[in-house]
Protein backbone atom coordinates (compact mmCIF):
# COMPACT_ATOMS: atom_id res chain seq x y z
CA UNK A 1 0.00 0.00 0.00
CA UNK A 2 1.05 3.36 -0.86
CA UNK A 3 0.09 6.77 1.07
CA UNK A 4 -1.02 9.39 -0.85
CA UNK A 5 1.25 13.15 0.08
CA UNK A 6 -0.81 15.77 1.66
CA UNK A 7 -0.66 18.67 -0.50
CA UNK A 8 0.68 21.85 0.29
CA UNK A 9 -2.76 23.23 0.23
CA UNK A 10 -4.36 20.68 3.01
CA UNK A 11 -1.54 20.96 5.45
CA UNK A 12 -2.17 25.18 5.54
CA UNK A 13 -6.03 24.25 5.33
CA UNK A 14 -5.79 22.56 8.81
CA UNK A 15 -3.45 24.71 10.50
CA UNK A 16 -5.19 27.42 9.99
CA UNK A 17 -8.45 25.74 10.88
CA UNK A 18 -6.73 24.34 14.12
CA UNK A 19 -5.77 28.45 14.98
CA UNK A 20 -8.99 29.14 14.00
CA UNK A 21 -10.76 26.99 16.51
CA UNK A 22 -8.39 26.90 19.23
CA UNK A 23 -8.91 30.73 19.38
CA UNK A 24 -12.74 30.23 20.31
CA UNK A 25 -11.09 29.19 23.90
CA UNK A 26 -13.37 25.71 23.65
CA UNK A 27 -10.79 23.57 24.53
CA UNK A 28 -9.65 25.42 27.45
CA UNK A 29 -12.45 23.94 29.05
CA UNK A 30 -11.42 20.95 31.55
CA UNK A 31 -14.66 19.05 30.80
CA UNK A 32 -14.68 19.57 27.36
CA UNK A 33 -11.19 17.97 27.63
CA UNK A 34 -12.14 14.87 29.86
CA UNK A 35 -15.30 14.62 26.70
CA UNK A 36 -12.20 14.37 23.94
CA UNK A 37 -10.59 12.07 26.51
CA UNK A 38 -13.44 9.60 26.62
CA UNK A 39 -13.81 9.50 22.77
CA UNK A 40 -10.34 9.12 22.67
CA UNK A 41 -10.62 5.80 25.04
CA UNK A 42 -13.70 4.64 23.08
CA UNK A 43 -12.85 5.06 20.10
CA UNK A 44 -9.14 3.47 20.94
CA UNK A 45 -11.57 0.11 21.69
CA UNK A 46 -13.10 0.63 18.72
CA UNK A 47 -10.41 0.81 16.26
CA UNK A 48 -8.20 -1.95 18.28
CA UNK A 49 -8.52 -4.89 15.76
CA UNK A 50 -7.82 -2.77 12.82
CA UNK A 51 -4.72 -1.44 14.27
CA UNK A 52 -3.28 -5.02 15.43
CA UNK A 53 -4.20 -6.29 11.80
CA UNK A 54 -2.07 -3.39 10.31
CA UNK A 55 1.02 -4.03 13.04
CA UNK A 56 0.51 -8.02 11.58
CA UNK A 57 0.51 -6.24 8.23
CA UNK A 58 3.34 -3.97 8.25
CA UNK A 59 5.74 -5.04 10.56
CA UNK A 60 4.41 -9.31 11.43
CA UNK A 61 3.56 -7.69 15.43
CA UNK A 62 1.78 -10.38 17.07
CA UNK A 63 -1.34 -8.98 19.19
CA UNK A 64 -0.05 -9.88 22.30
CA UNK A 65 3.51 -7.34 21.50
CA UNK A 66 1.34 -4.87 19.54
CA UNK A 67 -0.88 -4.64 22.86
CA UNK A 68 1.72 -4.91 25.55
CA UNK A 69 4.00 -2.08 23.45
CA UNK A 70 1.60 -0.12 21.76
CA UNK A 71 -1.93 -0.11 22.23
CA UNK A 72 -1.96 -1.01 26.24
CA UNK A 73 0.24 1.62 27.14
CA UNK A 74 -1.91 4.47 25.30
CA UNK A 75 -5.57 2.88 27.11
CA UNK A 76 -3.21 3.35 30.17
CA UNK A 77 -2.34 6.88 29.87
CA UNK A 78 -5.82 7.98 28.79
CA UNK A 79 -7.20 6.56 31.65
CA UNK A 80 -5.56 8.27 33.80
CA UNK A 81 -5.83 11.65 32.13
CA UNK A 82 -9.18 10.77 32.09
CA UNK A 83 -8.89 10.28 36.35
CA UNK A 84 -6.79 13.28 36.71
CA UNK A 85 -6.96 16.17 34.26
CA UNK A 86 -9.00 17.88 36.47
CA UNK A 87 -6.66 18.24 39.41
CA UNK A 88 -3.50 18.70 36.90
CA UNK A 89 -5.10 21.01 35.01
CA UNK A 90 -6.28 22.95 38.72
CA UNK A 91 -4.82 26.44 39.95
CA UNK A 92 -2.60 25.98 42.39
CA UNK A 93 -1.77 28.20 44.90
CA UNK A 94 2.02 28.69 45.75
CA UNK A 95 3.80 30.50 48.63
CA UNK A 96 4.59 34.06 48.79
CA UNK A 97 7.85 35.60 50.31
CA UNK A 98 7.38 38.34 52.74
CA UNK A 99 8.90 40.83 50.28
CA UNK A 100 5.63 40.41 48.56
CA UNK A 101 3.10 40.22 50.87
CA UNK A 102 0.17 40.82 51.23
CA UNK A 103 -0.08 39.48 47.53
CA UNK A 104 -0.88 35.67 47.07
CA UNK A 105 0.92 33.95 44.46
CA UNK A 106 -0.42 31.02 41.76
CA UNK A 107 0.48 28.74 38.72
CA UNK A 108 -2.16 28.60 36.19
CA UNK A 109 -1.37 26.00 33.45
CA UNK A 110 -3.07 26.85 30.14
CA UNK A 111 -2.35 25.14 26.78
CA UNK A 112 0.24 26.00 24.56
CA UNK A 113 -2.01 25.70 21.74
CA UNK A 114 -1.71 24.71 18.09
CA UNK A 115 0.50 21.81 18.04
CA UNK A 116 2.33 19.19 15.92
CA UNK A 117 3.50 15.32 16.68
CA UNK A 118 5.51 13.56 14.37
CA UNK A 119 5.86 9.89 14.83
CA UNK A 120 8.32 7.23 13.55
CA UNK A 121 7.80 4.02 12.21
CA UNK A 122 9.19 1.15 14.49
CA UNK A 123 6.12 2.04 17.97
CA UNK A 124 4.09 4.01 15.06
CA UNK A 125 0.90 3.56 17.52
CA UNK A 126 2.00 4.28 20.82
CA UNK A 127 4.30 7.31 20.16
CA UNK A 128 2.01 8.94 18.04
CA UNK A 129 -0.98 8.81 20.57
CA UNK A 130 0.45 8.59 23.79
CA UNK A 131 2.04 12.23 22.80
CA UNK A 132 -1.91 13.26 21.76
CA UNK A 133 -3.08 12.24 25.14
CA UNK A 134 -0.75 14.94 26.43
CA UNK A 135 -2.16 17.36 24.02
CA UNK A 136 -5.59 16.95 24.78
CA UNK A 137 -5.44 17.19 28.09
CA UNK A 138 -3.43 20.13 28.58
CA UNK A 139 -6.28 21.62 25.88
CA UNK A 140 -4.33 21.99 22.80
CA UNK A 141 -5.20 21.39 19.09
CA UNK A 142 -3.18 18.92 17.36
CA UNK A 143 -2.01 17.41 13.59
CA UNK A 144 -0.27 14.20 13.68
CA UNK A 145 2.11 12.74 11.17
CA UNK A 146 2.41 9.03 11.08
CA UNK A 147 5.20 7.54 9.24
CA UNK A 148 4.82 6.61 5.56
CA UNK A 149 6.98 3.26 6.10
CA UNK A 150 4.09 1.15 7.78
CA UNK A 151 1.54 2.52 5.39
CA UNK A 152 -1.31 0.35 6.32
CA UNK A 153 -0.95 1.52 10.16
CA UNK A 154 -1.06 4.85 9.19
CA UNK A 155 -3.91 4.78 7.06
CA UNK A 156 -6.15 3.19 9.98
CA UNK A 157 -4.62 5.52 12.34
CA UNK A 158 -5.73 8.38 9.98
CA UNK A 159 -9.57 6.59 9.75
CA UNK A 160 -9.57 6.16 13.16
CA UNK A 161 -9.04 9.81 14.10
CA UNK A 162 -10.94 11.13 11.50
CA UNK A 163 -13.94 8.77 13.09
CA UNK A 164 -13.49 9.99 16.63
CA UNK A 165 -12.29 13.92 16.90
CA UNK A 166 -13.53 16.88 14.29
CA UNK A 167 -10.35 18.32 12.22
CA UNK A 168 -10.13 21.52 13.34
CA UNK A 169 -9.20 19.28 16.41
CA UNK A 170 -7.26 16.47 15.86
CA UNK A 171 -6.11 16.03 11.95
CA UNK A 172 -3.74 13.75 10.46
CA UNK A 173 -1.50 14.56 7.37
CA UNK A 174 0.28 11.98 5.68
CA UNK A 175 3.54 11.29 3.48
CA UNK A 176 7.19 11.52 2.64
CA UNK A 177 10.04 13.86 3.68
CA UNK A 178 8.74 16.23 1.36
CA UNK A 179 5.74 16.28 3.50
CA UNK A 180 7.37 16.97 6.76
CA UNK A 181 9.43 19.46 4.87
CA UNK A 182 6.18 21.48 4.46
CA UNK A 183 4.75 20.61 7.90
CA UNK A 184 7.80 22.39 9.50
CA UNK A 185 7.28 25.44 7.37
CA UNK A 186 4.53 26.14 9.65
CA UNK A 187 4.33 28.17 12.91
CA UNK A 188 3.64 26.00 16.00
CA UNK A 189 3.02 26.36 20.00
CA UNK A 190 4.89 22.94 20.55
CA UNK A 191 6.83 20.40 18.07
CA UNK A 192 6.97 16.80 19.52
CA UNK A 193 9.33 14.75 17.44
CA UNK A 194 10.01 11.15 17.55
CA UNK A 195 12.86 10.02 15.39
CA UNK A 196 16.20 10.20 14.25
CA UNK A 197 18.85 12.58 15.69
CA UNK A 198 19.01 13.98 11.81
CA UNK A 199 15.50 14.64 11.67
CA UNK A 200 15.17 16.43 15.38
CA UNK A 201 17.97 18.31 13.73
CA UNK A 202 15.67 19.50 10.35
CA UNK A 203 13.10 19.87 12.91
CA UNK A 204 14.64 22.54 14.99
CA UNK A 205 16.24 24.86 12.72
CA UNK A 206 13.29 24.85 10.51
CA UNK A 207 11.42 26.03 13.58
CA UNK A 208 14.06 27.94 15.45
CA UNK A 209 13.01 31.43 13.33
CA UNK A 210 9.37 30.91 15.61
CA UNK A 211 11.29 29.87 18.34
CA UNK A 212 8.80 27.22 18.66
CA UNK A 213 9.34 24.76 21.97
CA UNK A 214 10.14 21.19 20.87
CA UNK A 215 10.09 17.93 22.48
CA UNK A 216 12.34 15.24 20.60
CA UNK A 217 12.54 12.13 21.62
CA UNK A 218 15.41 10.57 19.65
CA UNK A 219 17.68 7.58 20.28
CA UNK A 220 21.54 6.35 20.44
CA UNK A 221 23.36 3.83 21.14
CA UNK A 222 22.40 2.30 24.47
CA UNK A 223 25.07 0.39 26.32
CA UNK A 224 24.41 -3.00 27.84
CA UNK A 225 26.76 -4.20 30.68
CA UNK A 226 27.10 -7.39 32.21
CA UNK A 227 29.36 -7.17 35.43
CA UNK A 228 31.46 -10.21 36.87
CA UNK A 229 28.21 -10.61 39.78
CA UNK A 230 25.72 -10.94 37.43
CA UNK A 231 22.69 -13.43 37.63
CA UNK A 232 23.56 -14.76 34.14
CA UNK A 233 20.31 -16.59 33.59
CA UNK A 234 18.44 -13.47 34.37
CA UNK A 235 20.69 -10.86 32.72
CA UNK A 236 20.68 -13.43 29.46
CA UNK A 237 16.87 -13.73 29.86
CA UNK A 238 15.86 -10.05 30.41
CA UNK A 239 18.56 -9.35 27.55
CA UNK A 240 17.14 -11.74 25.20
CA UNK A 241 13.58 -10.15 25.18
CA UNK A 242 14.75 -6.75 25.09
CA UNK A 243 16.78 -7.08 22.02
CA UNK A 244 13.97 -9.39 20.74
CA UNK A 245 10.99 -6.76 21.46
CA UNK A 246 10.15 -5.76 18.14
CA UNK A 247 13.18 -7.63 16.58
CA UNK A 248 15.46 -4.62 17.79
CA UNK A 249 13.66 -1.78 16.59
CA UNK A 250 13.35 0.07 19.35
CA UNK A 251 14.70 3.76 20.61
CA UNK A 252 15.52 1.98 24.14
CA UNK A 253 16.52 -1.40 23.06
CA UNK A 254 19.83 -2.34 24.07
CA UNK A 255 22.23 -1.85 21.74
CA UNK A 256 25.67 -3.43 22.09
CA UNK A 257 26.89 -5.57 25.14
CA UNK A 258 29.60 -4.94 27.46
CA UNK A 259 30.58 -7.78 28.96
CA UNK A 260 33.37 -8.71 32.09
CA UNK A 261 35.77 -10.85 30.31
CA UNK A 262 35.21 -13.69 32.69
CA UNK A 263 31.87 -14.05 32.44
CA UNK A 264 31.72 -13.45 28.92
CA UNK A 265 31.67 -17.08 27.48
CA UNK A 266 29.02 -18.34 30.01
CA UNK A 267 27.03 -15.57 29.12
CA UNK A 268 26.69 -16.09 25.75
CA UNK A 269 25.82 -19.67 26.34
CA UNK A 270 23.21 -18.66 28.53
CA UNK A 271 22.33 -15.92 25.88
CA UNK A 272 21.86 -18.90 23.59
CA UNK A 273 19.76 -20.96 25.60
CA UNK A 274 17.28 -18.41 26.69
CA UNK A 275 17.01 -17.28 22.70
CA UNK A 276 15.81 -20.97 22.43
CA UNK A 277 13.04 -20.80 25.38
CA UNK A 278 11.56 -17.95 23.70
CA UNK A 279 11.39 -19.39 20.14
CA UNK A 280 11.64 -23.61 20.13
CA UNK A 281 11.08 -23.76 16.13
CA UNK A 282 13.04 -20.78 15.49
CA UNK A 283 12.31 -17.07 14.94
CA UNK A 284 11.34 -17.35 11.01
CA UNK A 285 8.08 -18.82 11.50
CA UNK A 286 7.14 -17.67 14.67
CA UNK A 287 4.25 -15.37 14.74
CA UNK A 288 5.60 -13.55 17.84
CA UNK A 289 9.17 -12.08 16.24
CA UNK A 290 8.88 -8.82 14.43
CA UNK A 291 9.94 -8.80 10.94
CA UNK A 292 12.23 -5.77 9.93
CA UNK A 293 10.24 -2.48 8.46
CA UNK A 294 11.49 -2.03 5.01
CA UNK A 295 14.08 -3.49 2.22
CA UNK A 296 16.74 -0.95 3.04
CA UNK A 297 17.10 -1.65 6.64
CA UNK A 298 16.88 -5.16 5.73
CA UNK A 299 20.11 -4.32 3.37
CA UNK A 300 21.88 -1.96 6.08
CA UNK A 301 21.51 -4.76 9.28
CA UNK A 302 23.42 -7.25 6.92
CA UNK A 303 25.90 -5.12 6.18
CA UNK A 304 26.53 -5.00 9.81
CA UNK A 305 27.24 -9.07 9.88
CA UNK A 306 30.51 -8.30 8.19
CA UNK A 307 32.25 -6.34 11.01
CA UNK A 308 32.56 -8.88 13.28
CA UNK A 309 33.12 -12.85 13.82
CA UNK A 310 28.90 -14.12 14.42
CA UNK A 311 29.19 -17.04 17.11
CA UNK A 312 25.33 -16.79 17.47
CA UNK A 313 22.52 -16.53 14.58
CA UNK A 314 23.79 -14.80 11.52
CA UNK A 315 20.79 -16.10 8.95
CA UNK A 316 18.13 -13.85 7.27
CA UNK A 317 15.98 -14.14 4.45
CA UNK A 318 15.07 -11.03 2.33
CA UNK A 319 12.16 -11.77 0.37
CA UNK A 320 10.43 -12.30 4.11
CA UNK A 321 12.74 -9.12 5.48
CA UNK A 322 13.55 -12.01 8.66
CA UNK A 323 16.64 -11.67 10.48
CA UNK A 324 17.62 -14.12 13.05
CA UNK A 325 19.21 -13.00 16.51
CA UNK A 326 22.59 -12.75 16.31
CA UNK A 327 25.65 -11.74 18.34
CA UNK A 328 29.01 -10.52 16.34
CA UNK A 329 32.06 -11.02 18.47
CA UNK A 330 36.02 -9.46 17.95
CA UNK A 331 33.77 -6.18 17.17
CA UNK A 332 36.46 -3.06 16.60
CA UNK A 333 34.95 0.29 18.42
CA UNK A 334 35.59 1.59 15.06
CA UNK A 335 33.69 -0.24 13.37
CA UNK A 336 30.24 0.85 11.94
CA UNK A 337 28.14 -1.52 13.96
CA UNK A 338 29.29 0.57 16.50
CA UNK A 339 28.94 4.12 14.96
CA UNK A 340 25.63 4.11 14.47
CA UNK A 341 22.33 3.37 16.28
CA UNK A 342 21.72 -0.58 14.89
CA UNK A 343 17.77 -0.78 15.29
CA UNK A 344 17.92 -4.53 14.60
CA UNK A 345 18.17 -7.89 16.75
CA UNK A 346 22.35 -7.67 16.24
CA UNK A 347 24.74 -7.56 19.42
CA UNK A 348 28.12 -6.48 18.73
CA UNK A 349 30.00 -7.45 21.82
CA UNK A 350 33.11 -5.78 23.66
CA UNK A 351 34.75 -6.56 27.20
CA UNK A 352 36.20 -5.12 29.72
CA UNK A 353 38.22 -5.68 32.71
CA UNK A 354 37.19 -3.04 34.52
CA UNK A 355 33.62 -0.76 34.98
CA UNK A 356 36.09 1.85 34.67
CA UNK A 357 36.65 0.76 31.27
CA UNK A 358 32.88 1.40 30.35
CA UNK A 359 32.53 4.82 31.66
CA UNK A 360 35.39 5.87 29.98
CA UNK A 361 33.66 4.53 26.82
CA UNK A 362 30.41 5.25 27.57
CA UNK A 363 31.51 9.08 28.70
CA UNK A 364 33.89 9.15 25.22
CA UNK A 365 30.36 8.88 22.91
CA UNK A 366 26.81 10.95 22.37
CA UNK A 367 24.45 10.30 25.77
CA UNK A 368 22.10 7.09 25.10
CA UNK A 369 18.73 7.17 25.60
CA UNK A 370 19.03 4.48 27.65
CA UNK A 371 21.49 2.37 29.92
CA UNK A 372 21.09 -1.16 31.29
CA UNK A 373 23.57 -2.64 33.87
CA UNK A 374 23.58 -6.13 35.49
CA UNK A 375 25.24 -7.09 38.50
CA UNK A 376 25.02 -5.44 42.37
CA UNK A 377 22.83 -3.32 43.01
CA UNK A 378 25.63 -0.84 44.33
CA UNK A 379 27.74 -1.10 41.95
CA UNK A 380 24.50 -0.03 39.06
CA UNK A 381 24.18 2.72 40.94
CA UNK A 382 27.58 4.02 41.17
CA UNK A 383 28.47 3.44 37.28
CA UNK A 384 25.09 5.05 36.94
CA UNK A 385 26.40 7.79 39.25
CA UNK A 386 29.25 8.49 36.79
CA UNK A 387 27.52 8.33 33.47
CA UNK A 388 24.37 10.12 31.95
CA UNK A 389 21.49 8.62 30.00
CA UNK A 390 17.92 9.36 28.94
CA UNK A 391 17.14 6.48 31.55
CA UNK A 392 17.99 3.69 32.90
CA UNK A 393 17.79 0.15 34.58
CA UNK A 394 19.57 -2.01 36.83
CA UNK A 395 19.05 -5.83 36.63
CA UNK A 396 16.36 -5.13 33.88
CA UNK A 397 15.76 -3.53 30.08
CA UNK A 398 13.08 -1.40 28.43
CA UNK A 399 11.02 -1.57 31.80
CA UNK A 400 12.14 2.45 32.55
CA UNK A 401 9.06 2.95 30.03
CA UNK A 402 6.30 0.94 31.13
CA UNK A 403 6.03 3.47 34.37
CA UNK A 404 4.00 6.22 34.01
CA UNK A 405 5.31 7.30 37.51
CA UNK A 406 8.54 8.34 36.05
CA UNK A 407 9.48 10.69 33.17
CA UNK A 408 10.54 9.22 29.40
CA UNK A 409 13.07 11.38 27.69
CA UNK A 410 16.15 11.69 26.24
CA UNK A 411 19.15 13.68 27.02
CA UNK A 412 21.25 15.53 24.10
CA UNK A 413 21.79 14.05 21.20
CA UNK A 414 18.76 11.35 22.19
CA UNK A 415 16.51 14.28 22.98
CA UNK A 416 15.15 17.28 24.82
CA UNK A 417 12.41 17.03 27.30
CA UNK A 418 10.15 14.25 28.46
CA UNK A 419 6.65 12.68 29.27
CA UNK A 420 4.10 10.00 30.19
CA UNK A 421 1.21 10.93 32.42
CA UNK A 422 0.75 14.66 34.25
CA UNK A 423 4.70 15.13 32.50
CA UNK A 424 2.83 14.68 29.33
CA UNK A 425 0.30 17.15 30.30
CA UNK A 426 3.27 19.93 31.30
CA UNK A 427 4.70 18.98 28.04
CA UNK A 428 2.13 20.70 26.55
CA UNK A 429 1.15 23.46 28.95
CA UNK A 430 2.66 26.37 29.84
CA UNK A 431 2.65 27.06 33.06
CA UNK A 432 1.76 31.09 33.80
CA UNK A 433 3.01 32.95 37.16
CA UNK A 434 0.27 35.40 38.82
CA UNK A 435 0.71 36.88 41.67
CA UNK A 436 -2.82 38.55 43.37
CA UNK A 437 -2.83 41.93 44.94
CA UNK A 438 -4.86 43.37 47.00
CA UNK A 439 -6.30 47.09 46.72
CA UNK A 440 -7.52 47.92 50.48
CA UNK A 441 -3.58 48.23 51.17
CA UNK A 442 -1.01 49.80 49.35
CA UNK A 443 2.47 49.99 50.99
CA UNK A 444 4.75 52.34 50.10
CA UNK A 445 7.82 51.04 50.84
CA UNK A 446 8.65 49.51 47.33
CA UNK A 447 7.66 53.32 45.78
CA UNK A 448 10.55 55.32 44.70
CA UNK A 449 12.34 57.95 46.40
CA UNK A 450 12.84 54.56 48.04
CA UNK A 451 12.70 56.22 51.46
CA UNK A 452 12.96 53.09 53.31
CA UNK A 453 15.38 51.44 51.61
CA UNK A 454 17.32 50.20 54.61
CA UNK A 455 13.69 48.55 55.69
CA UNK A 456 13.79 46.91 52.11
CA UNK A 457 17.30 45.80 52.37
CA UNK A 458 16.78 43.79 55.93
CA UNK A 459 13.73 41.98 54.28
CA UNK A 460 15.17 40.83 50.88
CA UNK A 461 18.20 39.10 52.84
CA UNK A 462 15.84 38.09 55.38
CA UNK A 463 14.28 36.13 52.81
CA UNK A 464 17.46 35.03 51.72
CA UNK A 465 18.60 33.36 54.76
Amino acid sequence: MALENSTPERIQELVEKQRAFYATGTTRDVKWRKQQLKAFNKGLAKWEKPLCDALWQDLHKSYEEAFMTELGLVYGEIGEAIRKVGKWARRKRMGTPLTVLPSSSYIVREPLGCTLIVSPWNYPVQLLLNPLVGAISAGCTAILKPSPYVPNVSKTIEAFIADTFPEEFVAVVQGNRLVNGELFRHRYDLVFLTGSPSLGRIAMEAQAKYLTPMVLELGGKSPCIVDKDANLQIAARRIVWGKCLNSGQTCIAPDYLFLHEDIKDAFVEAFKKELISFYPMGTLESDKFVHIVKESAFDRLVSYLADGKIIAGGHHQKDSLWIEPTLLDEVSPEAPVMQEEIFGPIFPIMTFKDRSEVIRFVNGREKPLAFYYFGKEADGWDIIGRTTSGGACINDTIMHIANNKVPFGGVGNSGMGSYHSERSFLAFSHERSVIKSPTWIDLKFRYMPYSLFSIIKKMLLMSAE
